[in-house]
């Protein structure tokens, strides 16, 4: 008797007419992406991407004992991001309106608290004197410009259509005209529709503006990796993986934003090898957080001490700005 039956006839394996709708969802995905209706999926991720960079300031601010009232900023900025990115999946006006004006809020917070871990090294001993050790041993000069990563993305949402909305045109036959003098515009003295940057976030048209994001987030989150594993002298050979998966990434990012050929071709690759990185990292993190004394019996304080767990994702988020940048469309 046969062990077996055909393959097509395994209970676990999928059958023609899945793998078809699943094509067929990828295929809808991709199309809402690179036309610019994508909002609520993007507010999604704008607010879960928030969790883990709110917990990460948090701890970090608990070791310098929130020695000053702006530290807790970030952390309140943080949910209030999370729980507006969630409500924009439901609601138009909290996606376009809510969302937009939060996640510039938060961006204001980051510089802000870009210019206090400036001062922070620079009341160091020392202070730009000697600045490899001072950067090292200071506030880790550029996590909260890593922070912005999440509100970048809220106000990017924000400019966007919503998953559900057709063609913007109204079952007009001709669009608007791009001139002011236009002869569509004399003939039947309807509005011109000047082209500008809204329109090409609307229309999924930038992708040399989130190629550019992607180049610097990734040289931040590269420079955070080498002097956090600097202070341990690269125990590890892994730790050298996110300083030249980064270089790769920024140098592919900024070449991406003159080729359209390198963003849609090797941009993607990299990319997913810059997500990998960080989830093997974030293992990593986890595994020397469980290797402290005590392990998992004093989660919280080995967390507080321990390797910063959750900044591989960060890395990880700098590979999903530029897979996202690899599906837009170039500006006009």
């Amino acid at each position: 008797m046969p062990l077996g039956g055909p393959l097509s006839a395994h209970p676990t394996s999928p059958s023609p007419r899945d793998a078809s709708d699943l094509s067929q969802e990828l295929a809808l995905a991709n199309e809402h992406i690179r036309e610019g209706r994508f909002q609520r999926s993007l507010a999604l991720l704008a607010g879960l991407s928030s969790i883990p960079s709110g917990l990460e300031v948090s701890y970090e601010h608990y070791r310098g004992s929130y020695s000053q009232r702006i530290m807790y900023t970030p952390i309140i900025m943080s949910g209030v991001l999370t729980a507006t990115g969630l409500w924009g999946v439901k609601s138009r006006w909290a996606g376009t309106v809510a969302l937009r004006w939060v996640s510039y809020a938060t961006l204001a917070d980051c510089f802000t608290g870009f210019y206090f871990h400036i001062r922070g090294i620079h009341r160091k001993p020392g202070g730009w004197r000697i600045p490899i050790v001072n950067i090292v041993m200071g506030p880790p000069i550029f996590a909260p410009l890593l922070f912005g990563i999440s509100a970048y993305l809220g106000v990017i949402a924000s400019y966007l259509r919503r998953e559900e909305d057709d063609d913007e045109r109204g079952g007009e036959l001709m669009p608007r005209s791009a001139r002011e003098g236009s002869w569509h515009k004399q003939l039947t003295g309807r509005s011109h529709e000047p082209i500008s940057w809204e329109q090409d976030l609307r229309e999924g048209r930038f992708q040399k503006h989130v190629a550019a994001a992607t180049a610097m987030a990734s040289f931040f989150s590269a420079f955070e990796a080498w002097y956090s594993h600097y202070k341990n002298r690269f125990q590890y050979k892994v730790q050298w993986t996110p300083l030249i998966v980064g270089g790769v990434l920024i140098g592919t990012a900024v070449a991406s934003i003159k080729s359209r050929r390198v963003a849609h071709k090797l941009l993607p690759a990299v990319s997913a090898v810059a997500v990998v990185n960080g989830a093997i990292g974030f293992g990593y993190h986890a595994r020397g957080v469980l290797r402290r004394p005590a392990g998992a019996k004093k989660p919280l304080y080995n967390i507080m001490y321990g390797p910063p767990i959750f900044a591989p994702l960060l890395f990880a988020a700098c590979g999903m700005l530029g897979l996202l940048a690899s599906l837009l469309r170039r500006e006009k």
